[in-house]
């Protein structure tokens, strides 16, 4: 994994993780203003070649550590960042069902962005 950068596109919505200047996974996100500040994950990609490399793990870690950076949740809607979240309590507090149920809406208000 040393030679996997991991950048922030916000304006994409894409964390990514990149090798040798190509990107080889992705975590695509939105950020939720109310009911709080979230980052919200929607989809956790790797490509084929680079799976089983820890890649989407120090994806969702990295996810998890901007969260913290801004001091913002993190409403996982990927269920791979879900299921992260429940192995690393100590590193991925849980996000409340109101939290939750506001990152839905704003997906369904907004189809076709992912």
């Amino acid at each position: 994994m040393s030679d996997i950068e991991i950048r922030d596109d916000r304006a994409a919505g894409r964390l990514e993780a990149v090798a040798g200047g190509e990107v080889v996974g992705r975590i695509e996100y939105f950020v939720l203003d109310a009911p709080e500040r979230a980052l919200v994950p929607v989809h956790t990609i790797v490509e084929p070649a680079h799976e089983g490399k820890g890649i989407a793990g120090s994806l969702a870690t990295e996810l998890y550590a901007i969260a913290g950076r801004e001091d913002s949740a993190v409403a996982p809607l990927c269920p791979y960042v879900a299921k992260w979240a429940e192995r690393h309590p100590d590193q991925a507090p849980p996000a409340g069902a109101g939290l939750l149920s506001a990152a839905k809406a704003w997906l369904a208000a907004h189809p076709g962005r992912f």
